[in-house]
This record gives C-alpha cells, structure tokens and sequence, in this order.
C-alpha cells in the first residue's frame, strides 16, 4: 500500500505570545529568531494514519512539503516517525500560493511519484487554517476526497473511513486511490524511534523546483489567485476593572447584580 501524506512546515504554536509579529506591509507573519518551525499539528496526525496503515497493510510512506529548504527539517521528523522517503518542493515561483496554487503544485509532485492508492492530508493547516488544499487536491487529481478522518481501514482496492460530523461520527467507503484529511480526534501521534530518528537525521531529502514537477508558471501566477489577503493584524483586549462597592455587602451584591444586568 503506497500512502503519499502532505505535511507543511509551520511557525511553532508554543511560543510566547510576546515573540509572535507580523509585518503588516507584506502582510506575512515574521518567523521569531531562534525559534524552529515544526510540523503543522493536523498533518502530524495525518502521518499518524500513515504509519497505523502501514504497520497493519506494510506498504510506503512517501512525503512531501511545499516550502522552503529548511522544509527538510519536517520530512526528517516523519521519516523518524515511520515514513520511508519524502520530497521537498521548492521554488520562488511556490511562494505566497493561495490554497489553489499549493493543491496544484502538490498535485503535480503526486503525479511524478504516481503508483499511490491513498493521499492524506491534515484537516487544515495550523496556521491559516483555511482548510481547503486537500479537497481542491483531491478535485485536481480526480480522485474521492474524505475529510475529518479520525480512523482509516483499508480493504482490498477500498477505504474505510470513520469522520467526524457535528452529532457524533459517520462511517464512509471510497474507492482507492482516495484523498482523505485527518482531524486531531485520529489520536496523538507516535514518538520518534531512537533508531530512526539516527536513520533520518544522515537522510538526504531531495529538493524539487517547478521545472521538476512539470508546473506550469500560469498555473501560479499570483495575478490569477482565487483569494487575496487584504489585510494582517494581532487583535487587540482591552482590560478594564470597576470596583462594585455599596454600603453593606448586600448593597454591594444588589449593585453587582444591576451593573451585570446593564451590560451589553
């Protein structure tokens, strides 16, 4: 069974709240200086649905992450998780993609690894968390798409799917090969090995440009985005403290009770 997992590299959401900045000209968030990325939670999970495929049906992991170089770093922590081999896609041309533009250029690394029978996805991505990349992926590719997965089984050519829906959990089939995206509920993922955390840590990831991949450059122009960010702030709380006092402590109380009653 040959499993293809998108994972993206994200800013690590346990840093102090201090240390998180952005840059409202270009609208970007501004990496904090001795801080790592790390692998975006969702897409950890999705790995962790990889591997418990893998363990039961044996197969290939094979990763991939559109992204900067230092992306490496991410298909290194799934390979020491249990994934087998992985793929970096970098390229100026990939830069501040909408989540049409990442699907795309995702769709054509699938398509030069080919031979796949499942394609998983986090739910969403950590950061933005638009949610989007996996079922325009999976519409891109022709293939079924699953979302909020929080149990996979294979059987034979299909998947059995146990997902997440508002009043509990519904179970699905799909035909392989299938796109399907992972929710946290699928369980904590595993800790990497002290043996393949050696093994992937001497691994050399290979890098892939447009030109690689086959993308085409109309196929990412920025002009053409379906959806533009117009515009990037830190929301702001504003802390006020009134001392309710009266007389006596019932006073106080009824004053307490006729300010809760005036609020809007």
């Amino acid at each position: 069974m040959n499993i293809i997992v998108c994972v993206k590299q994200v800013l690590d959401p346990e840093i102090p709240p201090a240390k998180f900045k952005i840059d409202p000209e270009t609208k970007q968030v501004v990496p904090p200086a001795g801080v790592p990325p790390v692998i975006s939670v969702y897409d950890e999970r999705a790995l962790e649905g990889a591997c418990r495929l893998k363990d039961k049906n044996k197969g290939k992991i094979t990763v991939i992450s559109v992204g900067a170089e230092k992306a490496a770093d991410v298909i290194k922590h799934a390979i020491s998780m249990g994934a087998d081999d992985g793929f970096v896609l970098s390229d100026p041309a990939f830069e501040n993609l909408d989540s049409f533009g990442i699907a795309y250029v995702l769709s054509k690394a699938i398509q030069k690894i080919g031979g796949y029978d499942l394609v998983l996805c986090g739910r969403q991505a950590a950061d933005w968390g638009a949610g989007q990349v996996g079922s325009i992926l999976a519409e891109i590719l022709g293939i079924p798409v699953v979302t909020l997965a929080c149990d996979i089984e294979a059987a034979d050519t299909s998947v059995r799917v146990k997902r997440i829906v508002n009043d509990g959990y519904e179970i699905v089939e799909a035909p392989m090969p299938s796109l399907v995206t992972v929710s946290s509920e699928i369980g904590l993922p595993r800790l990497p090995a002290g043996m393949r955390l050696m093994m992937a840590r001497k691994k050399q990831i290979p890098v892939w440009k447009a030109q690689d991949i086959g993308a085409e450059s109309s196929q990412m122009d920025k002009g053409n985005a379906h959806t533009e960010i117009t515009g990037l702030s830190v929301p702001t709380r504003k802390t006020e403290c009134e001392m309710i006092t009266g007389a006596t402590l019932s006073e106080a109380a009824i004053n307490l009770v006729s300010k809760l009653a005036n609020l809007t």
